[in-house]
């Protein structure tokens, strides 16, 4: 009778639950927290290889509108100023300068509402601590966002597995190149990953150029996105949208000609594709690239300790999470009517799924100092 009670509570706080990871950006956040040690050492690196007396520039690109753009940002003075006290130096001597940067149509307003709650947790901090002062840079990171010699210290989380735009050779030709689905799949032509793979080695190499102008000389960047560990390993949840959409092409919900002449703008390199794309750019030393994984649901177990979750309910927090993300893009080319329908059975496809395998993110994260 208790499990029947615990479990009836549980169905309804689940939306509730739901509702209140997805707005804190709970994905992103999991991920934040395995990388905050890599942040730490390649600050620490920085500091302590360069007297910065007064003025430290730091960028956190790709930042979106949620509170993590602040916890990563609130972490950094955090760093710096636990590393001045270690030194037995003032850190209210060292002046920040953080740029919040994104796409034009970021809400940064939101970001602004929560800066006075961000500010008060700063001077809790005590007296010693950086003064900090905060900007905003919109604009597409492919491509320049500050002066030359300008900035210290790029971040960037889980922004540069999207791609400034899908490869246009898969459908310039007469006939789409990628037929049936929305992205690489395991039976896609070596055409479909080529094109892929070029286009990303376009926009990546455009992004460290671009970077490497703006930093300062031995300035650092701390990178984290979404990849893959094998050349020909294909699990993600865009590969699941393909097929859904499949599915609703076969019933009549979908014409066959929109999803033939859609492709997503998102592509997860291998570590090796990486580094080959970071060594033939040549701008940067890598001093960290690391892997690691992450399930779909953000692990979301552990932060339900009374029950277990059954793979209906994971499927729907993994279907709520893509939703948020990919809706926008989908309904531009599918319409708005379809979604409720598509995404209901995304979250029973992918309920299937994670019965029968482990869904998980592999996920990259590197360090790299400008030569």
């Amino acid at each position: 009778m208790v499990y029947v009670q615990k479990h009836v509570i549980f169905v309804i706080i689940l939306p509730f639950l739901l509702f209140y990871i997805l707005k804190l950006d709970f994905m992103q956040k999991k991920v934040m927290l395995k990388v905050k040690p890599i942040v730490e050492e390649s600050l620490v690196r920085l500091l302590s290889s360069t007297n910065f007396k007064s003025n430290l520039k730091v960028a956190d690109l790709g930042c979106s509108s949620g509170p993590n753009a602040l916890m990563v940002l609130y972490d950094i003075i955090t760093i710096i100023n636990n590393h001045k006290v270690s030194l037995n130096q003032d850190a209210s001597a060292t002046v920040l300068q953080i740029y919040l940067n994104d796409l034009f149509e970021n809400d940064f307003n939101n970001i602004m509402k929560l800066l006075p709650n961000f500010y008060h947790k700063i001077k809790e901090m005590g007296d010693k601590v950086s003064t900090c002062f905060i900007h905003v840079t919109p604009g597409n990171f492919y491509g320049r966002l500050f002066p030359n010699n300008h900035i210290h210290f790029f971040h960037s989380s889980y922004s540069l597995h999207w791609l400034s735009q899908a490869p246009e050779e898969l459908t310039n030709g007469v006939e789409p190149l990628n037929k049936g689905n929305t992205y690489i799949t395991t039976t896609s032509s070596p055409t479909v990953y080529k094109a892929y793979f070029e286009q990303f080695q376009r926009d990546f190499k455009l992004f460290l150029k671009s970077r490497s102008d703006e930093l300062k000389p031995c300035g650092v960047m701390v990178l984290t996105f979404i990849g893959r560990e094998k050349a020909h390993e294909i699990s993600s949840p865009w590969v699941v949208i393909g097929v859904v959409l499949k599915d609703m092409v076969l019933e009549g919900l979908v014409e066959e000609a929109k999803l033939d002449s859609f492709n997503l703008s998102i592509y997860g390199p291998t570590i090796e594709e990486v580094r080959q794309v970071i060594e033939a750019e040549g701008s940067f030393t890598l001093q960290t690239l690391k892997t690691f994984k992450i399930g779909w649901d953000a692990n979301l177990q552990e932060e339900v300790v009374d029950f277990v979750l059954d793979s209906k309910m994971r499927g729907e927090f993994i279907a709520k999470s893509i939703r948020s993300v990919f809706e926008p893009l989908l309904t531009v080319e599918f319409g708005k009517d379809i979604m409720d329908e598509l995404f209901l059975r995304f979250s029973k496809k992918v309920s299937q799924l994670i019965a029968l395998d482990t869904l998980e993110y592999t996920n990259l994260v590197m360090s790299m100092r400008k030569k």
